[in-house]
């Protein structure tokens, strides 16, 4: 990976987004197992996502990337998790043009 850019652009994003030359990199809290599966918010620095999907056999990544690709209106292929497949505080990279303003917007909190 590239190292993050850093200027006038970027200075103002939350500390879980790092922009990349072609995509980004975020950092998740992930909640396995919740009710409903929507974002919450940030936690400690990272951007906290629920998913109904218990943590057994991927199914919380998956639903975690399913979620992030929808709310990005990406294809799953553009979402991998880049670390953390076995703990709740994971990595992902994105492999997207969107600018990092449209980024945040489209992962704020609540249901989409």
């Amino acid at each position: 990976m590239v190292a993050e850019q850093v200027d006038s652009r970027t200075s103002a994003l939350p500390d879980w987004l790092h922009i990349l030359d072609g995509g980004v990199v975020f950092d998740v809290h992930a909640q396995p197992g919740a009710r409903r599966t929507t974002i919450v918010g940030e936690h400690a620095g990272r951007l906290k996502i629920a998913v109904s999907a218990p943590p057994l056999e991927g199914r919380a990544n998956r639903a975690l990337v399913e979620l992030i690709s929808r709310r990005l209106a990406l294809p799953r292929r553009s979402v991998t998790v880049a670390s953390g497949e076995g703990s709740r505080d994971k990595r992902f990279h994105v492999a997207t043009s969107l600018p990092a303003d449209e980024i945040v917007r489209r992962l704020a909190p609540g249901e989409k």
